[in-house]
């Protein structure tokens, strides 16, 4: 899975090559991305990773909430390139690593929480949440912290999602410029 970053910097470069943004697919798939950078953000503040099995917030509704945020993001970046090949692409790289990166962690949570883990993973969907049921899916454990944490979210370096965002919608928006000065 040391191969899932690397491939992700040839995939955003290729993505780059094939987009053809226009201003409207940039400000569509811009909100898109916001919700999925909100969706990480909000799973950040309640993670304390190596520390805490996550069961609050959105972890309560599903085991990944980062992964959904970023899967919301990556199709936002897929509606802002305006791209078929470009969006078969991403879609390809998420298939291909995201299911295995996910066995990968759930193992090391098994192996790190046991029991409580397996309880917490019988209630609690993989990947898409929970909407519909009455509270929470997951009732927390004594000493779980429950509500969002600023402080967390900044352990957790979430910020840096909200400069890559920032940064590959200035990306199209140059290759929408490249595109309409040079043709290119």
């Amino acid at each position: 899975m040391r191969w899932r970053v690397r491939f992700g910097y040839l995939v955003a470069v290729i993505f780059f090559l094939l987009a053809t943004p226009t201003p409207g697919s940039i400000l569509v798939g811009a909100i898109v991305a916001v919700c999925g950078l909100f969706i990480r953000a909000a799973a950040s503040g309640h993670m304390r990773k190596d520390q805490q099995l996550a069961v609050t917030g959105l972890y309560a509704r599903m085991r990944n909430p980062l992964y959904f945020g970023s899967a919301i993001l990556a199709a936002g970046f897929v509606v802002a390139g305006a791209s078929w090949w470009a969006a078969v692409l991403v879609i390809a790289y998420f298939a291909v690593f995201y299911p295995e990166v996910m066995r990968n962690e759930e193992a090391d949570l098994r192996a790190n929480f046991g029991a409580l883990f397996d309880e917490y993973a019988a209630r609690v969907p993989l990947f898409f949440p929970r909407l519909i049921g009455g509270g929470h899916a997951w009732a927390q454990p004594a000493g779980a912290e429950a509500h969002f944490s600023w402080e967390q979210y900044r352990r957790n370096h979430e910020y840096r999602a909200l400069i890559g965002m920032l940064g590959g919608l200035l990306a199209l928006g140059l290759r929408m410029w490249l595109r309409a000065k040079f043709g290119y």
